[in-house]
Order: C-alpha cells, then structure tokens, then sequence
C-alpha cells in the first residue's frame, strides 16, 4: 500500500526503479488517509502557479482511477490505536505538534495496512521504523 510520499513522488518522476516496479505491476491497494493527505496539498497548492490544472488534473484521474474495492477505510478501533501510538512516540521522542499530527496520519496509514496484512511503500523510514518498534505487528518496504 503505497504512502502519500510515494504518490507525490510518482507524480514528480522521482520514483527509484524498484519502487517504480512495484507501483506499475503490483496490485496496489490504497489508504483513504493518504488520498486525504494529497487532497489537502492540492488545497493549499495556489491556483494561480502555472501548473496547478496538471497537477490538479494529475491527481484528479488518479484518484477516479482506483477502484472502490482498493480503497480502505481505516475503521474506528484503528484509528483510536493509531491515536494511542502517535501519542506515545510524540511524547517518548519530543515531536512537536506538526509532527505529532503528520505521525498520527502515518500510524493510520501502518495500522490500516497492517490490518490488512499490507506492508507500506514509504520513503518515510524514521516514522516507520518507529511505528514497527512501537507496533511490531505491521511492515514497510523503504524506498
């Protein structure tokens, strides 16, 4: 299940080989969290910059492009422990409230994945490294 970074990432090219491969031929899964998270970059992207129809239009067909099917919707209890896990880490490694907030989206992201039996496509290994330490039951591919 790939990461908001790995969307972003695809879309400016900048993929690796190896998760290129992965994301052109494998069966993707994705996580509502990170439609939400490149929905709410697209938000704060100005209207005005040159490129915004292309990048709108970018994600506009990715997003018509995934199945319903492939589309998971973390549930109450995962979100309450993704609450509990995010907290824990914040406080035990002093983040700060903008990192307390993009770690919660991520502990969804690996929680949701994981209840699933998905390992996440990131290039977000600190977080990720972290959320395995802290709940050993999920995995990440770093890319």
């Amino acid at each position: 299940m790939p990461d908001t970074n790995i969307y972003i990432m695809d879309a400016a090219g900048i993929l690796s080989h190896a998760a290129e491969n992965i994301v052109g031929q494998g069966l993707m899964l994705h996580c509502s969290v990170c439609l939400a998270e490149v929905s709410a970059g697209i938000g704060k992207y100005a209207p005005k910059a040159p490129d915004w129809r292309a990048v709108a239009g970018h994600y506009a067909e990715m997003f018509a492009s995934i199945p319903a099917n492939r589309l998971l919707v973390p549930d109450a209890q995962t979100w309450a422990d993704a609450g509990m896990v995010a907290g824990i880490l914040a406080r035990t490694q002093g983040f700060h409230k903008k990192q307390s907030k993009e770690l919660l989206n991520d502990a969804v992201i690996y929680l949701c994945a994981a209840k699933n039996g998905l390992p996440v496509l990131t290039d977000n290994k600190t977080n990720f490294d972290l959320l395995q330490q802290l709940a050993p039951g999920g995995n990440f591919i770093f890319v």
